[in-house]
C-alpha cells in the first residue's frame, strides 16, 4: 500500500565508497526492475495474457483453492503492511542502508506478487464474459485507463522515491536525503488515493471475469480497504495537521465538488 507513506523526514547522509555505490546502484536497478516484474505480471494476468492458475497446480476442489489463493494474498499483506510501517523502517535502517530501505520494499513486494501468480490455484466458474464487441471494447478501455491512471498517479507524487531510486541517488552523490514535499498535484487534487483507486478499476473492468480472477480481485479489494486505514493513519502521523486538513477536503478515492 504505497501513496504519500514512503517518504520519510530522516537524511541519507553516510559517504559511500566506490564500490559500496556500485552496488547500491545495481542493487537498486535489480529492485526496480523485481518490483515492476511483479505488477506487470498481476496486470497481464488479470488481462488473460499471462496464465493464472496453470503453474503449480496440486487441488481441483474450488473451497481449497479459494482457501489457497485468499492465504496468499494474505501473505502479501503481511508483506506489504509491516514493511510499510515506521516501526520496520527503523529497524531495517540499523542493520542495513537507508538508501536501500524503500528499493528492499519493492524487490519484495514485486517477489511476493510473482509466487502468487505461480502458486494460483484455478477455481472453476465464470461471474461474466462479455457478450457483445461494445462492451467487451468499453470494459478493455476501462482496464487500460485503470491500470495506466495507477502508473500516472506515481509520477504525480515521485515515481523514483516511490520505487527507491531517488533514494539511491542522493546516497551515490553523498547527498543528504530529501524527501518530497507535499503537493497536491494532478489527480491529488480529487483522491487521496488515485493509485488504489486505479488498481481497482483495472481489476474490475476485465471482459472475461473467471472466478479464479475473481478470487484474486476480490482478496486484493478487501486488503485495499483495510490497508488503506493503517496507511490514512501513518500519513497523519507524518504530516499532521497538513494532512487531516487535506483529508476533509478531498475524498479517499473521489471528491465530488
Amino acid at each position: 500500500m504505497t501513496t504519500l507513506t514512503q517518504h520519510q523526514t530522516t537524511h541519507i547522509s553516510d559517504s559511500l565508497t566506490t564500490s559500496r555505490k556500485s552496488v547500491l546502484i545495481v542493487y537498486g536497478a535489480f529492485s526496480y526492475m523485481i518490483g515492476c516484474a511483479g505488477l506487470v505480471a498481476v496486470i497481464l494476468a488479470m488481462a488473460g495474457v499471462l496464465p493464472m492458475g496453470d503453474f503449480f497446480v496440486f487441488t481441483q476442489n474450488n473451497l481449497l483453492a479459494c482457501i489457497t489463493n485468499v492465504a496468499l494474498i494474505g501473505l502479501f499483506g503481511l508483506q506489504h503492511s509491516i514493511m510499510a510501517r515506521p516501526f520496520f523502517k527503523q529497524a531495517f535502517i540499523k542493520v542495513f542502508s537507508q538508501a536501500s530501505e524503500r528499493a528492499t520494499f519493492v524487490w519484495t513486494s514485486g517477489a511476493t506478487l510473482l509466487l502468487i501468480l505461480a502458486l494460483w490455484q484455478p477455481v472453476s466458474g465464470s461471474l461474466w464474459q462479455a457478450q457483445s464487441l461494445a462492451g467487451e471494447i468499453t470494459l478493455w478501455i476501462l482496464f487500460a485507463f485503470g491500470w495506466g491512471y495507477l502508473f500516472a498517479a506515481t509520477f504525480a507524487i515521485n515515481h523514483w522515491d516511490l520505487f527507491g531510486l531517488r533514494q539511491i541517488w542522493f546516497a551515490v552523490n553523498d547527498k543528504p536525503y530529501a524527501a518530497p514535499e507535499f503537493k497536491e498535484n494532478w489527480m491529488y487534487r480529487f483522491s487521496r488515493h488515485p493509485i488504489m483507486v486505479g488498481a481497482l478499476i483495472g481489476m474490475w473492468c476485465v471482459p472475461d471475469m473467471s472466478a479464479t480472477k475473481l478470487v484474486m480481485t476480490l482478496s486484493l479489494t478487501a486488503y485495499i480497504f483495510m490497508g488503506l486505514r493503517f496507511e490514512e493513519n501513518d500519513l497523519i502521523r507524518e504530516f499532521g495537521s497538513q494532512y487531516l486538513e487535506y483529508k476533509q477536503r478531498v475524498g479517499m478515492f473521489f471528491s465530488w465538488k
